[in-house]
């Protein structure tokens, strides 16, 4: 890497505690490694456990890590565009996104920074190609991962190895892209939505360890997903995509 660049990690927060210092002590040996970055820690209110009261004491005790409380969140899309702002707000030049709870693997962050250094717009993490891997995941989890990048790519007219993962970074100008958009998703989909707003900027695939954190995906999301899909892919065939 040429330098280290002035770079964020945005990751949403919510019942984390049972693996909240595993991931905080890989985060950090990362940022010692690179000797810079800051992490954005999204909260809400909807922690059963002791998710905020732990961020708020890691941002007392090391201000790299910075705990962004925002009780109006009402899902997970929500939460990654909070992140978003609050990262842009403060002028970073690269903005990471990456799941809590061990799920994504801290230790591919500098590839994610390598590549966005190099020139791309964009860097999505893949699962589905050499090098990326689903770890724990049960043939449901696998179904819908990869079952769902075929249908995305196919009803979207994107050609990308994994269009649901949620370890992607990006440069400053295509946040302020996504901060102006309106997303449909509530949930996973959101993923795919921003690859397919995304789909004729520059980009790359990294490829992702991925340890699956449950083996259940609610129905509700499904839904969301499949009612998103379809209206996105009318406007595709009508001639009004967005």
């Amino acid at each position: 890497m040429n330098g280290a660049l002035n770079f964020a990690i945005v990751v949403p927060m919510a019942n984390e505690e049972p693996d909240f210092w595993p991931f905080v002590n890989e985060i950090r040996a990362q940022l010692d490694l690179l000797k810079a970055g800051r992490v954005y820690c999204v909260v809400d209110d909807a922690s059963v456990d002791r998710t905020r009261e732990l961020c708020m004491g890691l941002s007392r005790v090391d201000p790299r890590f910075v705990t962004v409380y925002e009780p109006r969140n009402r899902c997970v899309a929500q939460a990654y565009l909070r992140g978003y702002r609050e990262a842009f707000d403060n002028g970073h030049d690269i903005i990471i996104e990456m799941d809590a709870g061990m799920s994504h693997d801290p230790r591919a962050i500098p590839r994610f920074l390598r590549a966005l250094n190099e020139g791309s717009e964009c860097a999505f993490g893949s699962r589905f190609m050499k090098g990326g891997s689903m770890v724990d995941a049960n043939l449901w989890r696998r179904f819908l991962s990869r079952g769902g990048t075929i249908a995305a790519n196919a009803l979207l007219g994107t050609d990308l190895s994994d269009m649901t993962s949620g370890f992607e970074g990006f440069r400053r100008h295509i946040v302020k892209e996504l901060l102006d958009r309106h997303f449909r998703s509530k949930a996973h989909f959101f993923q795919t939505e921003v690859r397919y707003f995304l789909r004729a900027k520059s980009s790359v695939m990294v490829p992702i360890r991925y340890k699956t954190p449950s083996p259940r995906v609610s129905a509700v999301s499904v839904r969301n997903a499949a009612a998103a899909l379809g209206y996105y892919f009318f406007r595709r065939i009508t001639g009004r995509a967005p």
